[in-house]
């Protein structure tokens, strides 16, 4: 797949909300189908004709998108029963998945995670699932342990970690999923679908050369 229909595929990836998928139901099939863990997050409310979180924070960074208790990672589920009766609860709160569990996510700027797709396709390298994220960041999905071995395979490259905005998210972090919203920003999508075909997922080493060589020339 070209990194043109890379980027039109995340209209696409939208396709099963806009046919009046519920997030309740995008949750449920996140577990079931992916096996991934989810949890239940902010929430956005109409206040005055302008769309709040739930928090009721001002400036709250991710309005909409984010947890809402200290304990989030404790009520992350793999279970559709469970994942189900909590968006019952709250059927417009977003879909969160923490990482370091089933999976690690390395976190670009979106220019730079666009140009490490189209140097991904030259080489091509096989990639998990993508998301791009109101906030302009995109999230490459990687086996779980890439928060522990990025910062030694960027030194191996010859870039101090700190130079590059290039992180990765492990045990403790998480990512906002398609289809969550970001206040007026908009909706997280994916730049790469979850499909048959990428269930397994790369090792941070496979994607690390041409994220890095991304993020040097994005700064």
């Amino acid at each position: 797949m070209s990194v043109e229909e890379t980027i039109q595929g995340t209209e696409t990836a939208q396709l099963p909300q806009q046919r009046g998928e519920s997030l309740l139901e995008t949750a449920v099939r996140y577990a079931e189908e992916r096996h991934w863990d989810v949890f239940p997050g902010a929430w956005l409310d109409a206040v005055d004709g302008v769309q709040r979180c739930s928090c009721r924070q001002p400036g709250c960074e991710a309005p909409g998108a984010h947890p809402t208790r200290p304990d989030w990672a404790t009520q992350a589920t793999g279970s559709a029963t469970v994942a189900r009766r909590m968006w019952q609860k709250q059927p417009n709160a977003a879909i969160l998945l923490p990482t370091g569990r089933t999976f690690d996510a390395l976190s670009v700027p979106e220019t730079a995670g666009f140009l490490a797709l189209a140097r991904m396709e030259r080489m091509e390298l096989t990639l998990g699932p993508v998301t791009l994220t109101p906030d302009r960041r995109m999230h490459f999905f990687v086996l779980p342990g890439a928060s522990v071995k990025v910062p030694d395979l960027m030194r191996k490259l010859g870039w101090a970690p700190s130079s590059l905005d290039l992180v990765a998210l492990g045990e403790g972090a998480y990512v906002a999923a398609p289809p969550t919203r970001f206040g007026s920003r908009g909706a997280v999508q994916w730049a790469c679908r979850p499909t048959p075909a990428n269930r397994w997922l790369p090792d941070a080493e496979e994607l690390i050369s041409p994220l890095a060589y991304a993020c040097g020339r994005d700064r």
